[in-house]
């Protein structure tokens, strides 16, 4: 018997940022339910130094120190440093043929059009700002009051930090939600899952050259519906 012509796969493995998600995102998760228990507690810990006991008893105390909040904050931002690499990631890989069998970078124009192309520049300067605020405040080190108040817990700064980096996750998203729909938009049949039916309704459907600022501030409108999912 002649034989038969061996099939090949258009790529032999996909690319870490679809493999590896669930192991770093859900990473990521993990340490925002730590972070919930430790507010969750220090919230409803005495912080007032002396405290007033239900005995009457005055007692000085160090529960306003809050290690366990600028740790658990420390740890969420590393986390999400790591599913913002892979996130930018995804979004390069989108704009690759080779990898979606789509045209480069998105593009649905004549030969030359840059399609969402320059979605990279944005979301590449979004792991700039999470990695800044990824290195721990909590290695920050005081020494006030004469030596008795000798360490600090730098949970303010580490807050703050947070606070910068899911601003700057979010932008990231919504950057890669914008390519996500227009790629899906460009197969032959669009998926049904709710997913894709809340993030297409809020996006444009038109596919051709423009700016993308419009696309990117519409495409966080979803983004906690789509959390919710």
């Amino acid at each position: 018997m002649p034989d038969r012509p061996v099939a090949t796969g258009r790529r032999i493995q996909d690319p870490f940022g679809f493999r590896a998600f669930p192991q770093v995102h859900g990473t990521a998760l993990e340490s925002c339910e730590a972070l919930r228990r430790i507010v969750e507690v220090e919230i409803n810990c005495p912080t007032e130094n002396p405290v007033l006991a239900p005995d009457g008893r005055l007692y000085h105390h160090g529960g306003f120190f809050a290690a366990p909040l600028a740790l658990a904050l420390d740890g969420l931002n590393l986390a999400l440093l790591q599913t913002a690499q892979l996130s930018v990631a995804r979004l390069n890989a989108l704009g690759r043929p080779d990898l979606t069998g789509l045209p480069a970078f998105l593009a649905s124009g004549p030969a030359g059009s840059s399609g969402t192309m320059i979605l990279e520049y944005t979301a590449n300067s979004a792991p700039a700002e999470v990695r800044s605020c990824a290195a721990p405040a909590s290695t920050g080190h005081a020494v006030l009051s004469h030596g008795l108040e000798e360490t600090a817990s730098f949970a303010g700064q580490a807050a703050r930090q947070t606070s910068r980096a899911a601003e700057a996750y979010a932008i990231l998203l919504t950057c890669e939600l914008v390519a996500v729909v227009r790629a899906l938009r460009l197969h032959r049949l669009a998926p049904t899952v709710p997913a894709f039916t809340v993030a297409a309704a809020a996006l444009q459907p038109s596919t051709e050259d423009r700016p993308l600022t419009g696309d990117i501030t519409t495409a966080t409108e979803p983004l906690s519906q789509l959390a919710e999912l």
